[in-house]
């Protein structure tokens, strides 16, 4: 695990997970159309990204498929109606889905062997008090076949003490990498250096990869993901045109012009994204505001700015502010 990097080079064990599906499915329900999808998939074969979350792993209970769509269960079915018989070997894409912990999958019976699956990662989410699940799912995903990542969420409101305990749980887990994930955007420079510190500190001499997931509400997601970068980190997330829950995410089409990694192809990312995510632009709100900063700002979670800015006066930033000092 490398501990710094020059910014003006790159390593070839630095490697780009695109979760524009996954992620961006928390803005439309997952309802995306096979044809997005594909142009996803397409693009990140052709540009050399190294993984894909095509979406989730989660309940058909808890998230039933009259509001949910396909993505939000990644079936079998439905994967291979858009990948084909999908291999890592042949397109040197790895496709992942995310199981929540906290009862939001059913991940014994939704995640099957993985010979009989085009997935070849599982990434389990959890909060801090829900590590002892997704260290049983992390197992689970272990003995079905899959590589699996951590990703532990909301990590700038879990507690000192809460954050050693997962991470010695971590250091002994079946994961291959343990995410930094900044769920609420509220990050600055001088705490991902910390939070990248403290996790490879404790995952030394493990062979395990730190990861980062950025969010956009102080749009600092891009400059968070370089100085993890910058400290060693090689598993780092990106989404096309930040699409993601939300401020969203560190914007792909920019990491990929920071890395100096002459693999990584710029047009097929343009491409999609003029020709399948700005049209999305037309139907759903995503990317930097003002009360998704003010969320960012208060170390929130962002679902009041985002019932916000669905409701009758999005751009009334003053009432936002007012609500929100009005709640302290």
């Amino acid at each position: 695990m490398s501990r710094k990097a020059p910014w003006i080079t790159y390593r070839p064990e630095l490697k780009v997970l695109d979760c524009t599906i996954r992620d961006g499915g928390l803005v439309n329900d997952s309802h995306f159309s096979d044809d997005v999808v594909k142009g996803v998939y397409e693009a990140c074969v052709d540009a050399g990204i190294d993984y894909m979350e095509i979406g989730y792993k989660n309940s058909p209970e808890r998230f039933p498929a009259d509001k949910f769509g396909p993505w939000r269960h990644c079936h079998e079915e439905d994967m291979r109606r858009v990948v084909g018989d999908h291999s890592a070997e042949d397109t040197g894409l790895k496709l992942c889905a995310m199981a929540d912990a906290g009862g939001k999958s059913e991940w014994e019976k939704q995640i099957g062997p993985a010979k009989d699956s085009v997935l070849d990662v599982i990434r389990v989410a959890c909060y801090a008090n829900e590590i002892s699940e997704a260290l049983e799912m992390l197992e689970h995903c272990k003995e079905m076949g899959y590589e699996t990542f951590l990703n532990v969420m909301a990590i700038s409101v879990t507690a000192d003490a809460e954050i050693d305990t997962v991470l010695r749980a971590a250091a002994d887990s079946p994961a291959s990498t343990v995410v930094v994930v900044d769920s609420f955007g509220n990050l600055y420079r001088e705490q991902v250096d910390g939070l990248v510190r403290r996790y490879q500190k404790a995952l030394e001499g493990t062979g395990k990869e730190v990861g980062m997931h950025a969010h956009n509400n102080l749009q600092l997601a891009f400059a968070n993901t370089i100085e993890a970068i910058i400290l060693g980190c090689n598993r780092v997330d990106a989404t096309l045109m930040g699409l993601g829950r939300g401020a969203g995410n560190c914007p792909m089409e920019i990491l990929l012009g920071f890395l100096r990694n002459p693999k990584f192809q710029l047009r097929p990312v343009l491409k999609v994204i003029q020709e399948q995510i700005m049209p999305l632009r037309q139907q759903h709100d995503w990317g930097p505001s003002i009360p998704y900063m003010l969320t960012g700002q208060r170390n929130m979670h962002p679902r009041t700015a985002i019932a916000f800015r669905n409701g009758e006066a999005p751009d009334d930033y003053l009432a936002f502010y007012d609500q929100l000092v009005a709640d302290v």
